[in-house]
């Protein structure tokens, strides 16, 4: 919006010039997004324990967690009001791909806020049914795979880094391909999201790695260069991503150890589906998968441990997903948090390795 009011002036102000550089306007975003997180979220807490929309523990978690039984939940709401607002601020509006991303992540959100409602309300901590849940998802996801490959006429090749010419045309598998890319990275997030600050730490590191990803994809000279997809436009989301990192450190002043406030399914399922959905126009889904290595772990200590207990009657883990089974062996909560931080700050730097290693 302010792009767009500002920068017609430059032919009369020339230093307004700046506003066309997706750089400045990345950086601009990023602080607007935390400076409204400080704003909005001492208001927001005390709006949601007024309205008793407290955290309701489930009885398969450390017992340890009873004691943040009824921090208040939905601070997503703050995570998605600090990215949306920046990004119809600071962004091109005409650019397609932004309008596509916000709307998935509204959408994911929606979603995720029937949830967190249902849960406060039942008191029992379980939400919507995955038999419920599960459709939406895949409903929103469809929609956002057929406007990428219909309308938008998206390339459906699969570009795999380290190689230079592997790109195999996945055509109409296309669809289903960026169905799970979407559902399973919001739900990877979702599963993350089990102690303060653990789950937006990986994520404000994913979203400055596509940060990254999404400026040099958008640039056709050093998409060249690098042996990169070059896809027209795509540079704009570099601003969502700034939007993203500053929301998410707004949101970690009060989701630090001790928590002020919990992101739930609100943040959650949405901060997931929106990096699925860049990871998808920037054509870096592969270097998802190892940024997001965290939440990829997360998932697959879930479905080992089902698959075990219902074919073995053993449990691998003491506890899934993997950062509950680290807490019962003994990890204090800050410890695995920060060690997780970690090992996602190398993921990335692997991922973004991949950029030069072809």
């Amino acid at each position: 919006m302010l792009y767009h009011l500002i920068y017609p002036l430059h032919t009369v102000y020339s230093f307004l010039n700046v506003f066309r550089y997706i750089t400045f306007r990345t950086i601009c975003a990023t602080i607007t997004a935390l400076v409204i997180s400080f704003i909005i979220g001492p208001w927001l807490i005390k709006k949601l324990m007024e309205f008793q929309l407290g955290q309701s523990i489930r009885e398969d978690v450390p017992r340890s967690h009873l004691a943040k039984e009824g921090t208040p939940t939905m601070g997503g709401i703050l995570i998605l009001f600090a990215l949306i607002a920046p990004t119809l601020l600071w962004a091109n509006l005409t650019n397609k791909y932004v309008w596509l991303v916000l709307l998935t992540t509204f959408g994911f959100s929606l979603i995720g806020f029937i949830d967190d409602l249902k849960k406060v309300r039942d008191r029992d901590g379980m939400g919507i049914k995955a038999r419920y849940k599960f459709p939406l998802q895949i409903g929103i996801a469809l929609a956002v795979s057929w406007v990428l490959y219909g309308p938008f006429d998206f390339s459906t090749q699969l570009w795999v880094p380290f190689f230079k010419r592997l790109a195999p045309n996945l055509g109409w598998l296309y669809i289903p391909f960026a169905v799970a890319v979407i559902v399973g990275t919001s739900n990877a997030v979702n599963l993350t999201d089990g102690l303060d600050g653990l789950a937006i730490g990986p994520v404000m590191i994913s979203g400055a790695t596509f940060l990254i990803f999404s400026y040099l994809s958008g640039h056709y000279k050093f998409a060249h260069y690098l042996q990169i997809a070059f896809v027209r436009g795509s540079g704009e989301l570099t601003i969502f991503c700034g939007g993203l990192v500053g929301a998410g450190l707004g949101f970690l002043w009060f989701n630090t150890y001790p928590a002020q406030v919990f992101m739930g399914d609100t943040g959650s399922l949405a901060l997931g589906a929106a990096l699925g959905t860049v990871a998808l126009v920037t054509k870096h889904e592969v270097p998802l998968a190892i940024v997001g290595g965290i939440f990829v772990l997360e998932t697959i200590s879930v479905i080992i441990q089902v698959v075990s207990f219902r074919l073995r009657k053993r449990r691998i883990f003491r506890m899934a997903p993997l950062h509950h089974h680290f807490e019962l062996k003994g990890w204090v909560e800050p410890k695995v948090i920060v060690r997780f931080w970690i090992i996602a700050i190398i993921l990335g730097l692997v991922a973004i390795s991949t950029l030069k290693l072809r």
